[in-house]
């Protein structure tokens, strides 16, 4: 049972517990998904070991650099349309090991 009041300091509020991503293995997965997007397909970026703040300083780069839009959700970067390729090699540039998954 959680502790809600104290008459010492009041009011007690929970900290918000943030959900732990899972460690990647130090390969980042490319895959192109089309599910639940209305035949609409994305480049879905997993395995990045990045803090939030550089990690939507990376979807901002790459949305940059293929001209597309994309969102950044629970540690995984979405980028509109088909740019495996093109991600695969900004990624590597910025020395990352890089693999295509999926179909």
């Amino acid at each position: 049972m959680a502790l809600v009041y104290s008459t010492e300091k009041g009011r007690i509020i929970p900290e918000k517990m943030q959900p732990e991503r899972p460690k990647g293995d130090g390969i980042i997965r490319i895959q192109r998904q089309t599910s639940g997007r209305k035949g609409k397909g994305v480049c879905v970026i997993t395995g990045l070991d990045l803090d939030d703040k550089s990690l939507v300083s990376l979807a901002s780069e790459l949305k940059r650099r293929t001209g597309c839009g994309g969102s950044v959700k629970d540690g995984i970067i979405e980028i509109q349309g088909d740019h495996r390729d093109q991600l695969k090699q900004i990624l590597e540039q910025k020395g990352f090991t890089v693999k295509f998954s999926g179909g």
